[in-house]
């Protein structure tokens, strides 16, 4: 059995390494040398570069683990654990200057995440947790926050770039939204909107089309932080099912049900 405890500490340190590298890139980072991997997906020589780094790293605190990574470095390989890796989520922003970024590292055995960390380059914040305990930010404990009202939340969500074919049933539900909470923000990282739930900063996240490395770490963060996780019918395929609903727990039924109103049926 492993011991999470011992891992968690060097899974940090190597997603902190990979996020300096990053960091260093954007000093000097030639937009020139941006590649496209379809319309509007954009990945450059520092997603990959970091990606081997943690891939590399991981590879040596736990080398019968295989991997599940945007950029298809390691073995993709079928085994009891498999790491989960995005090794710049927000890569349009990183592109862009924008500073809202991050790296996220998920570590799932036989298909449950155990262990999560997502490192907020810019602002130098590390969210992590682990099977059976709490939710940590730089080694302060969080937690979801306290709205019990879809009207008194501040709700993340993100966009389509690429598939627009169910769009204006998402649009129909952001137009509800919009009169009915504090308001929507959109960061451009899925890793970072899911953590801002578990530290409280939004109440809620939802967001379609997405794959297993933008948000295993950043869920399995907000569910050891106290609130709860959902694709758009409710029930649990948010890690491979491309869509998700991440709220602090008191308005789960309510948020699920705005977005239900529209999607159902869509899909």
């Amino acid at each position: 059995m492993i011991n999470l405890e011992q891992l968690l500490p060097q899974v940090i340190q190597i997603s902190k390494d990979a996020g300096a590298f990053i960091r260093e890139e954007r000093l000097h980072f030639d937009p020139e040398k941006v590649e496209k991997k379809g319309f509007n997906d954009l990945v450059s020589y520092v997603d990959k570069t970091a990606e081997k780094i943690i891939v590399e790293g991981l590879s040596q605190v736990l080398p019968q683990a295989g991997f599940i990574t945007e950029e298809g470095t390691g073995k993709s390989r079928k085994e009891k654990y498999q790491w989960v890796i995005d090794p710049l989520d927000g890569t349009t922003n990183f592109v862009h200057t924008l500073p809202v970024f991050s790296v996220s590292i998920a570590l799932i055995r036989d298909a449950q995440v155990i262990l999560g960390v997502v490192y907020e380059i810019n602002r130098d914040e590390c969210f992590y947790a682990i099977e059976g305990g709490k939710a940590y930010c730089n080694e302060t404990p969080i937690h979801v926050s306290a709205p019990t009202k879809i009207s008194e939340a501040l709700i993340a969500t993100g966009f389509p770039y690429s598939d627009f074919k169910l769009l204006e049933a998402y649009l129909h539900i952001l137009s509800d939204l919009i009169r009915t909470t504090h308001g929507l923000r959109r960061m451009g990282s899925a890793a970072i909107d899911l953590v801002y739930v578990a530290c409280g900063r939004f109440d809620a996240y939802f967001e379609y089309n997405l794959n297993a490395w933008d948000v295993a770490a950043g869920a399995f963060i907000v569910q050891q932080a106290g609130g709860k996780v959902s694709d758009f019918s409710g029930m649990d395929n948010y890690i491979f099912g491309r869509e998700i609903i991440a709220t602090n727990g008191n308005i789960q039924k309510e948020l699920l049900n705005a977005v239900k109103k529209h999607w159902l049926g869509k899909v």
